[in-house]
């Protein structure tokens, strides 16, 4: 970065400084960790030299704390593959179970949210498809944040919700399903350009909420890449402009992700996630009854406090996964 014509090439300057900037952030939480535990040792010492019986259970309530920041950065250490690190594009597609499948995805959208604050991560609704009745047929979600698809990456799958139906008058069980993809954002995809011809662009009116004006003009944006014949929609903003910026964010990321499956010769893996959003497919259940549990079943993580999941306390799932994965 010293060289006289670093900046010559801007991108090549530009993409270096990124990654400094990340390996700084990567080391400055450990660095800070370590000044803080060798302080407490300091001042433990002291306590114990002078008998200081306050100053030390003080020092040994906080030790918890240490711990858990340890744990938490171990865990950040699993997250060493090229994308983790990147923002994500989440999908959430509603499956089998008509209405009630439409109310889960709601659900999840929901517990996620809650997630993306309890992380600190920011997020932005994309594009967002109304149930017929109630609920979202679908949503897409751009996740931004340090390590935010490595961390998504562990949900990716499809959900299963086991309850007594609300919109069932004879209050019987009812299974829901629900898909989660993600995938991480890029500006760019390497070696390859998303030429004009090799896209196709639709425009129509927008449907669902939204006021008059979104039925009023072709404001809505369809985006197909016919190489790969990857989708997708765009219709939140009123603007058909906006709303083509935003389908091509989300289409590079997921023909970026398709080619590097394909090189990684693990597009039959990724392929065998997305089963049909029904009996037998899921990743994880979420039962409200008979019996209240959440389980991974690549895992086999479980917990009873099922209000706690959906307020989006999630990250010991995560972190199973992670793991799981060693």
């Amino acid at each position: 970065m010293a060289e006289n014509d670093f900046w010559s090439d801007r991108k090549a300057a530009e993409s270096t400084t990124r990654h400094v900037s990340q390996l700084k952030d990567a080391v400055r939480p450990w660095s800070e960790l370590k000044q803080q535990l060798d302080d407490a040792a300091e001042l433990y010492q002291m306590a114990s030299d002078e008998g200081d019986d306050t100053s030390l259970a003080e020092i040994e309530q906080e030790l918890p704390s240490f711990f858990t920041r340890i744990e938490d950065l171990e865990l950040r250490n699993l997250l060493n593959e090229e994308d983790d690190e990147k923002d994500a594009i989440v999908e959430l597609n509603s499956g089998a179970g008509g209405t009630e499948a439409a109310d889960w995805t709601e659900m999840l959208m929901r517990l996620y949210t809650r997630w993306f604050e309890r992380s600190s991560f920011q997020s932005k609704i994309l594009d967002l498809q109304p149930g017929d009745e109630a609920g979202i047929k679908s949503a897409t979600i751009e996740v931004t944040g340090p390590y935010a698809y490595g961390y998504l990456k562990a949900e990716a799958g499809v959900h299963r919700l086991v309850r007594i139906s609300p919109f069932d008058s004879n209050k019987r069980r009812h299974t829901s399903f629900a898909s989660m993809f993600v995938f991480p954002a890029v500006d760019e995809i390497p070696d390859l350009e998303l030429r004009d011809e090799d896209l196709q662009v639709d425009t129509f009116r927008a449907g669902g909420a939204g006021g008059q004006h979104v039925n009023k003009t072709s404001s809505a944006v369809r985006m197909t890449h016919l190489p790969t014949g990857i989708t997708v929609q765009c219709q939140n903003e009123r603007s058909q402009l906006k709303n083509k910026k935003t389908a091509l964010k989300v289409l590079t990321a997921r023909v970026y992700q398709h080619f590097k499956n394909v090189d990684d010769k693990r597009l039959d893996e990724v392929e065998s996630t997305k089963k049909s959003i029904d009996f037998g497919s899921q990743i994880r259940s979420y039962v409200f009854h008979p019996y209240k549990m959440v389980k991974d079943h690549r895992t086999s993580h479980e917990t009873g406090n099922v209000q706690a999941v959906m307020d989006g306390d999630i990250d010991a799932f995560i972190k199973a996964y992670l793991l799981h994965g060693r």
